[in-house]
C-alpha cells in the first residue's frame, strides 16, 4: 500500500512572501466594505501576526465594529461579538455549568454539562469593552493571558488562533467603567479611529446608502493563518531595535535617572516588561505583513504610539494640565532620539 503523499513544509522565505502576500489581498479584501482606515486596518494585521489581542478607541459612527467583523470574514475565521452592558455577568462571556438529565437504561442520571459563552471563537469582539464592571471586565484576562476559561474548577481550552478585539467610546463617560491596569496591559496595541477625510466621507455617505452589500471571500486558510503566527517569533531583529524597545519602556517610567521631565511631572506608572515586548513583537509582525526578512529600528518606531500609550497610567497633575497619554509618548520618543 502506497504511503499518502505529504504535502512540503513551506521554507522561511516562502511562507514570508505568502505572508506578504496575504496581507495585501486582507487589505484589498477589507476596502471592499471599509473606506478609508488604512493604517488602522495595518494595526489590526499587526496584532493578528502577532497573536496578539488590540483596544480600538474612537467616537461612535467610525466604523471600529464593522472593521473587526469584515476582518473576521475576510479571514473565514469564526466571529463572536459580546455587547457590554452593566448588567453583564462573566458567565454571559466565559460560559456557564448546566445541570442536565441523562437516561441511563431505565433511570435517569443527572450530570453537569459545560456550555460554552461566545468567547469560544477565534476573533471575539468587545463591544464598548467599558461598559461592564470590572469584575465583568476581569473575565476576560484568564482568556487573554493563557488562552483558556476556567469554569467551575474545570479548564477548558480556547480555539487556535483566539483573539479579542475591544472597543472603547472615548468621550462618553456616563455608565462607563474604566479598564484596569491589568486589563490594559494585556493589550498588545491601542488603535485610535480618527475620522475619515472629506473625500473618504463622501464615498461612505454613497457606498452606505446604495441598498447594494458585499460579500466577502476568505483570502487567507486558517492553517496558513496559524502558520504565519508561527513565524512571526521566528523572524530576527536587530539588537539596535531590541536596545530601542527596552530604551523606550525604561523612559516611560518616573524612576528611571533618564526619563524626561514630562513623565517625572505627570506619570504615576510607565510601561513594563510587557510594554517592550510589545515593541518587538510588533516589530517583528510588521515586518512580516511587508515580507521583510528581519526587523529594524523603523519597525519599532513605526508602532511606539500604540504600543505604549496604554500602558502610561497618569497622575492627577496631568488631568489638570490637560496632559494626554500621546503627550507623554512624544516625549519618551524625543528622549530616545526616534
Amino acid at each position: 500500500m502506497t504511503a499518502p503523499l505529504l504535502e512540503p513544509v513551506p521554507r522561511p522565505f516562502e511562507l514570508l512572501e505568502r505572508c506578504a502576500a496575504a496581507c495585501s489581498r486582507l487589505k484589498s479584501e477589507v476596502r471592499q466594505v471599509v473606506v478609508g482606515q488604512d493604517e488602522v486596518v495595518d494595526a489590526m494585521l499587526v496584532t493578528l501576526l502577532s497573536r496578539g489581542h488590540a483596544l480600538l478607541v474612537g467616537v461612535p459612527g467610525l466604523a471600529k465594529t464593522l472593521l473587526v467583523s469584515t476582518v473576521a470574514d475576510a479571514l473565514g475565521l469564526s466571529f463572536g461579538r459580546v455587547q457590554f452592558t452593566p448588567d453583564l455577568l462573566p458567565a454571559d462571556i466565559t460560559g456557564t455549568d448546566v445541570l442536565n438529565e441523562v437516561e441511563v437504561g431505565s433511570s435517569v442520571r443527572r450530570e453537569l454539562r459545560f456550555m460554552q459563552g461566545p468567547i469560544f471563537k477565534n476573533l471575539v469582539l468587545a463591544d464598548e469593552i467599558n461598559r461592564t464592571p470590572p469584575k465583568t471586565q476581569a473575565a476576560l484576562l484568564q482568556a487573554m493571558q493563557e488562552r483558556c476559561v476556567t469554569v467551575g474548577g474545570s479548564t477548558h481550552a480556547l480555539p487556535d488562533p483566539f483573539q479579542v478585539f475591544a472597543t472603547r467610546n472615548p468621550i462618553e463617560q456616563e455608565g462607563t467603567y474604566p479598564l484596569p491596569e491589568a486589563q490594559l496591559d494585556r493589550f498588545l496595541l491601542e488603535i485610535h479611529v480618527d475620522y475619515p477625510s472629506e473625500s473618504e466621507e463622501r464615498e461612505i455617505a454613497r457606498r452606505t446608502t446604495s441598498g447594494r452589500g458585499t460579500r466577502l471571500s476568505p483570502v487567507v486558510a486558517l492553517d496558513e493563518l496559524r502558520a504565519f503566527g508561527e513565524l512571526v517569533p521566528r523572524i530576527p531583529i536587530t539588537d539596535e531595535a531590541v536596545d530601542l524597545a527596552v530604551k523606550l519602556a525604561r523612559l516611560s517610567r518616573p524612576s528611571s535617572e533618564d526619563a524626561p521631565e514630562e513623565v517625572r511631572r505627570y506619570v504615576r506608572f510607565g510601561a513594563g516588561p510587557r510594554g517592550s515586548q510589545a515593541l518587538v513583537l510588533a516589530a517583528k509582525a510588521r515586518a512580516a505583513s511587508r515580507g521583510e526578512a528581519a526587523a529594524d529600528i523603523d519597525d519599532v518606531a513605526a508602532t511606539i504610539l500604540p504600543a505604549l500609550r496604554h500602558r502610561i497610567v497618569l497622575g492627577y497633575r496631568a488631568e489638570a494640565d490637560a496632559v494626554r497619554d500621546a503627550d507623554i509618548v512624544r516625549a519618551v520618543r524625543q528622549k530616545a532620539g526616534v
